[in-house]
């Protein structure tokens, strides 16, 4: 198991990240929709947490199989998908992710959202990880290194000024300047219990992990002029609008590129409103790790995938 906790500062309060965040998650998951698969709503329902109060939990199926290499799907089970399930109590969230394929792997998100500028230290406390140690990272959005296929220039922050809000062009050591400010403070857990490809698969993990969420957290800020004069009502039906259009990619997607995979009409439907593509990024992270790994080798004779194929059955 390796434990990191990352805290990413945003221009914003919590409560605009509130509407910034649902935004962001919509509009990047129709952007990525070009080879999506369907969602099973497993549950959504509020839930009540005796120390957090009133949340939402849902429960998700992403089938995946489209986006793994043709030789990959001719050796992974037909119906290949990750499971989300999120407990929302906002501004704390927890979410916890695992894979059909991969029993042994798992990621486990704990966050927390507060006006600061990434200085509280205890915000873990109460954590059942309290104890362990942890690497703490800072994700700086304007001056860390983002992978040159995720980069725009129209989300540079050290560019980008906000017509609406008058913030940035985000200067170096901005964090102890910028008003207002707030940090998302997410305990990251990554396990991978398979001997021998442990420490280099869950180091490799996190790395990944950082990259989405450097990402995510960039076209929250870039993309503020479009959702800053919003409500939580407003983002909902874009929200819906959004899930709308990227159904019908999906299904067409699915029709041209399901030899292998279950159509939308083979997945059983819990909430036909809620079919939609991946709904959070981290989710295509695990796409992004699932297809890197299988492509990697591991100590110049077996893949990484061979060694997961053998030992996780």
């Amino acid at each position: 198991m390796l434990l990191k906790e990352y805290r990413i500062c945003m221009p914003l309060t919590v409560e605009e990240y509130r509407i910034g965040q649902l935004y962001m998650i919509s509009k990047h998951s129709h952007e990525q929709s070009d080879r999506g698969e369907g969602v099973e709503v497993v549950q959504n329902e509020p839930f009540e947490d005796p120390a957090h109060g009133q949340g939402q939990f849902t429960e998700k199926r992403v089938y995946l199989n489209s986006k793994l290499p043709s030789w990959a799907r001719a050796v992974v089970p037909n119906i290949f998908y990750v499971t989300e399930k999120a407990w929302n109590y906002y501004p704390y969230t927890i979410t916890e992710y695992t894979c059909s394929f991969l029993p042994k792997f798992s990621i486990h998100i704990e966050t927390k959202y507060e006006d600061n500028k990434g200085s509280n230290d205890n915000i873990f406390s109460d954590s059942e990880n309290k104890d362990q140690e942890r690497e703490v990272c800072f994700v700086d959005i304007a001056y860390d290194e983002i992978p040159e296929r995720y980069y725009k220039e129209s989300e540079d922050l050290r560019y980008f000024k906000s017509e609406k809000t008058s913030r940035g062009m985000l200067q170096e050591g901005w964090r102890d300047t910028q008003e207002p400010i707030m940090c998302s403070y997410k305990l990251v857990t990554v396990k991978f219990e398979v001997w021998g490809l442990q420490t280099r698969v869950e180091q490799f993990v996190h790395k990944v992990v950082r990259d989405v969420l450097l990402l995510g957290h960039r076209q929250a800020f870039a993309w503020v002029d479009e959702w800053i004069d919003m409500n939580l009502d407003d983002v909902r039906e874009y929200e819906k609008s959004m899930h709308e259009q990227t159904n019908i990619k999906v299904c067409h997607e699915q029709q041209e590129h399901s030899t292998n995979s279950p159509s939308l009409d083979d997945i059983e439907i819990h909430d036909k409103a809620s079919v939609c593509v991946v709904s959070f990024p981290l989710v295509l992270f695990h796409i992004d790790v699932f297809c890197r790994s299988c492509r990697h080798d591991s100590g110049g004779n077996q893949s990484l995938f061979f060694y997961a194929k053998c030992f996780l059955k």
